[in-house]
């Protein structure tokens, strides 16, 4: 029994390594297909690797760091040649969601995400912080390079910043929220997701293409999809509105169509970063409430029952009694 827990251990961990691996590189592949130029670099306004990585770290521990760096570099293998810069590369984007799970985790950070306090402390502590190491290496082996100017640092260095940052914010609540979803969901449930999803369908894409500045229309979908579906469904309503307005702003279309490289960037990680920050926060409040009243319930219902007891004991055998001369009367009458 104890030789077969010894081999299991180091087939699981390979297997776990593997999947984390592939997800991570899938996840940058959906990555690279919508991307900006920024100071003659190419960046993803929205980076889900780094999501996938810390989600992956928050369920399974310290030890998927091998499958993250994996992950990356089947990805830098995918778009240049290894050498010194992309292992520096490798290092900062594996670095920077292992320092953020830490820094979580010295938090005490719990991973359902009912409480507004673990919410900010993935947006300060991982996803502001943290990602600060992957850009910071990043770009600045490509300017010691010489493969891009040193007065595009600061942009470029943003750019990266920004889309490792939506990664964060959009993707590892979204994986967090999904292992909390049960079924069966109620019939009444199930068409209000129906209804959801049909009206979500058609305002997000109309908003976002359309050349009138209207993208704040989606912030009613994310209340709405907060208060009836908390943490799952508000997630994944931000990231579908995070998704189409990047697919505007690659195509230099809708409110983006006059706008330059870097005004996009500013505009674009300005709404997902509004979008993320709306449906992670509103729906920890939410939960944090209704955590708080079930709480009270159940003390309030605790105590019924004491009194309930107490009032039982009273009016049973050990409750005293008087003679007629007001004497209260001996236990054997």
């Amino acid at each position: 029994m104890v030789a077969s827990r010894d081999l299991r251990t180091p087939v699981v961990f390979v297997f776990e390594t593997l999947a984390v691996a592939a997800c991570y590189y899938a996840a940058g592949r959906l990555g690279l297909l919508r991307d900006l130029t920024v100071g003659g670099a190419v960046v993803s306004p929205i980076w889900p690797p780094t999501g996938v990585a810390v989600a992956c770290l928050l369920i399974f521990g310290l030890r998927c760091w091998a499958g993250i760096a994996l992950g990356a570099l089947a990805i830098l293998t995918h778009l240049t040649s290894p050498g010194a810069s992309a292992l520096g590369v490798l290092a900062g984007n594996t670095a920077a969601p292992v320092v953020g799970f830490l820094l979580l985790r010295k938090v005490g950070f719990r991973t359902d995400l009912t409480r507004l306090r673990d919410c900010l402390a993935l947006v300060f502590l991982c996803a502001i912080s943290a990602m600060l190491i992957s850009s910071s290496i990043g770009v600045g082996l490509l300017v010691a390079t010489g493969d891009l100017p040193g007065e595009d640092f600061w942009r470029v260095w943003l750019a990266w910043w920004a889309g490792d940052a939506m990664g964060v914010l959009l993707i590892t609540p979204l994986l967090l929220g999904l292992r909390q979803v049960r079924a069966p969901l109620r019939w009444s449930r199930w068409k209000e997701t129906v209804g959801l999803t049909a009206i979500a369908g058609c305002l997000v894409p109309l908003v976002t293409h359309t050349p009138a500045s209207v993208l704040f229309s989606v912030f009613p979908l994310l209340i709405w999809a907060a208060l009836r579906f908390q943490l799952a469904g508000s997630m994944v309503c931000a990231l579908f509105a995070s998704v189409m307005a990047t697919v505007a702003a690659t195509d230099h279309a809708g409110p983006f169509v006059h706008l330059s490289d870097v005004q996009i960037i500013i505009n674009l990680q300005a709404f997902n970063g509004a979008v993320s920050l709306t449906a992670l926060l509103l729906s920890a409040v939410i939960a944090e409430q209704r955590n708080t009243r079930r709480s009270v319930e159940r003390a309030c219902q605790e105590l019924v029952e004491v009194l309930e007891h107490l009032t039982a004991g009273e009016s049973g055998a050990g409750r005293p009694q008087w003679d007629e001369d007001g004497h209260r009367r001996n236990a054997d009458g």
